[in-house]
């Protein structure tokens, strides 16, 4: 039922390379009707690599599955007309330019609510729509490093580090979709839909509650702790035989049973750890102490006796390991489509938990070939096959030359 609960819910999206296809995904995953905008030449994601797959950008096939796919020129007026008929009857419009950008074209709200009251119309961008930066691009490094993000993140030495996989970009994906369904909702009830302002700064300050929180409540700049929680500990990882583990005992009766575990008693009794605030205040002390024993055995024989006595662990794992372990096989999450030009893509799927599995009458579009549906969009919105091609001829339209393929 999740995977069809938004049918019905037609969304334009105007949106390109990651935040805004992220949203839209999320939204075609759970059955919207999702049709994707683009230039003639692509939007800007298809020329993202490496990696490529026979020639198409991974990250680009990565968020636009389940989506049809239209290139329209928005640069000439009848192709802005097209995209006004497409709003005509859409329940939600989704775009990611710099603020102004839809104005410019005439595809603002302000423009478009007129004539279609129930219209939920998000813009995503780097700061918002309003304030001193508005008019400042900015991607999904440059929000790490201006949300305060990358100055938490690696050792008291350490250079400045981002997190790898874009996850400013990634949380205000879903912070958007999140908005999107109850603009929706409230749209449905009251007839009068609203316009989002959502920003992948704000976003990424929701991502940091916990540490501004502490800021606040401390006035104390956090300090760069590597792998271990700054509110808890042990809650870090550490060095084993062959390999690494992360290990999370801050617990009381946790902490207990992980002294007895690796045979130090002493450690329990020892004031400077009998609690936790004061085993984060001696953080170095107590990782010294325990650094040398978990130094004694493998990874999987620390699992398998820390999981006895219910100490909360795990193996820092590669992708590899993770993808031959049982429980990605349980996850639900592995999908495959067949993608007419890259073939057989595999990719993570929407799976919340493993109940919400693909199914077989479920199963993932892959994402859409340049001007794909172009054709089957149009007529469906009452273009005739006459007026089609002439906007061809005109460079108004783009499809493939083969369409379904």
């Amino acid at each position: 039922m999740l995977k069809r609960s938004l049918r019905g819910l037609r969304v334009i999206d105007f949106s390109h390379v990651l935040a805004g296809p992220v949203c839209t995904m999320m939204l075609a995953d759970m059955g919207a009707d999702v049709i994707k905008v683009e230039p003639p030449d692509g939007e800007l994601a298809r020329q993202i690599g490496p990696p490529w797959i026979a020639g198409e950008s991974a990250v680009y096939l990565s968020v636009n599955r389940n989506k049809r796919g239209i290139a329209l020129n928005l640069k000439c007026a009848d192709g802005r007309e097209v995209a006004r008929r497409l709003i005509q009857d859409a329940d939600v419009v989704v775009e990611n330019f710099r603020p102004g950008v839809m104005q410019t074209l005439g595809l603002d709200y302000d423009t478009l609510a007129g004539s279609n009251r129930k219209l939920v119309y998000c813009s995503i961008s780097a700061y918002g729509q309003t304030g001193p930066m508005r008019e400042r691009a900015g991607v999904d490094g440059i929000i790490q490093a201006a949300s305060g993000l990358m100055s938490t993140l690696g050792t008291a030495h350490s250079e400045p580090i981002k997190v790898a996989i874009p996850v400013a970009d990634m949380v205000a994906g879903y912070l958007a979709t999140i908005a999107i369904l109850a603009a929706a909702t409230a749209a449905r009830q009251s007839g009068q839909g609203e316009y989002l302002d959502i920003s992948l700064y704000n976003a990424t300050l929701m991502l940091q509650q916990i540490g501004y929180a502490s800021y606040f409540a401390t006035n104390a700049v956090p300090a760069r702790t590597g792998s271990a929680a700054p509110y808890a500990a042990p809650n870090e990882a550490y060095q084993t035989r062959d390999g690494w583990l992360m290990v999370a005992a801050y617990q009381p009766k946790r902490w207990q049973a992980l002294c007895a575990v690796l045979g130090a008693p002493d450690l329990e009794h020892d004031p400077r750890f009998a609690r936790n605030a004061d085993r984060v205040a001696h953080r170095d002390a107590l990782r010294q102490a325990l650094t040398p024993l978990f130094q004694q055995r493998s990874t999987e024989a620390w699992i398998q006796q820390l999981a006895a006595h219910d100490i909360l662990c795990a193996p820092i794992a590669s992708y590899q390991d993770v993808l031959r372990s049982p429980q990605y096989t349980a996850s639900g999450i592995d999908s495959w489509v067949d993608h007419p030009l890259a073939g057989k893509v595999r990719m993570p799927g929407f799976a919340p938990g493993p109940t919400h599995a693909t199914s077989a009458q479920d199963r993932d579009m892959p994402a859409p070939t340049l001007g794909q549906h172009g054709r089957e969009v149009l007529e469906e919105f009452g273009y005739s096959r006459p007026q089609i091609d002439a906007m061809l001829d005109r460079g108004v339209l783009f499809v493939p030359p083969n369409p379904s393929t």
